[in-house]
């Protein structure tokens, strides 16, 4: 999966560091990426890129081994020009383009981007915030209200039936290939009844054995996937919520197609399901 960079290793402890020259930056564009793409690669512009910009005007994101990486304060985006030779890629490319490292630092960087620029005000009483120096936070400089990241929990489910497997497609989103049923938690639920509520409002199938696969972080969409598997309990008439889905339906393990790609948790889910089965 995107975020599976070993034997790198990802340290996203806070720090109120300054960048140094060899450090990496990720500037963005509301969903969009400044960057170069030789062959299935990405490089990003290097801190000696910038020049005559303050060092205050960059945050620190995080590191990947001894490899930093920082962004311009979204606080003061107009202060930064555009490094020549670079240009602005969608975030969808990480999908594909490498190194695998790399495309984990940037679309976790933009979930971190996407966060400070929707932090620049206080929720609660509307005045501008501050980044904190001490932790990764925005503070309010009139009230003092100090705003953490949010990250979304959503479920991933596969339900199966013996050998067949429940499989849905997206209504109205780019991603067309089958998918699994999927959906976020609401206040006050548990995972395992967000599984059930989802599979339910989406499919009308009601499920039992439900059991924990793992956990996958999706910058894409700043969200914490849960992976589950569950067994189909009843009757496996569908009843599509077609508001969400444009298709549901039981594929056998045959008709599964393989997986085109190994970044994402719903992927391996279905790669695994299709060539060994799941033991619940």
């Amino acid at each position: 999966m995107i975020h599976e960079i070993y034997p790198k290793v990802f340290n996203n402890q806070y720090s109120d560091s300054k960048p140094e020259p060899g450090d990496t930056i990720m500037m963005f564009s509301g969903e969009e990426i400044f960057c170069r793409v030789e062959g299935e690669e990405a490089i990003f512009p290097k801190t000696e890129d910038f020049t005559g910009t303050d060092e205050d005007e960059f945050c620190y994101l995080f590191s990947i081994d001894d490899e930093r990486f920082f962004m311009p304060d979204p606080r003061h985006a107009d202060c930064f020009g555009i490094p020549e030779g670079y240009s602005l890629k969608n975030h969808t490319i990480f999908r594909t383009t490498g190194p695998r490292y790399l495309a984990f630092a940037a679309v976790t960087a933009l979930a971190l981007y996407q966060w400070y620029a929707s932090s620049a005000y206080c929720g609660r009483c509307g005045a501008e915030t501050r980044r904190s120096r001490t932790e990764r936070a925005c503070v309010c400089t009139k009230c003092g209200l100090v705003i953490y990241p949010k990250i979304s929990p959503v479920v991933i489910v596969a339900v199966t039936n013996g050998d067949n497997l429940l499989v849905t497609r997206y209504k109205d989103r780019p991603y067309r290939n089958y998918a699994l049923v999927a959906g976020f938690a609401e206040s006050g639920e548990s995972l395992e009844e967000t599984v059930r509520r989802e599979v339910m409002e989406e499919t009308g199938v009601r499920v039992k054995n439900i059991s924990y696969y793992k956990s996958q972080p999706w910058g894409f969409t700043s969200t914490l996937l849960s992976g589950f598997f569950c067994e189909l309990d009843g009757d496996p008439t569908i009843h599509l919520d077609e508001n969400e889905l444009s298709e549901a339906l039981w594929l056998s393990r045959s008709e599964i197609p393989p997986a085109v790609t190994d970044i994402a948790l719903t992927a391996e889910m279905m790669e695994l399901f299709r060539t060994r089965g799941y033991a619940l």
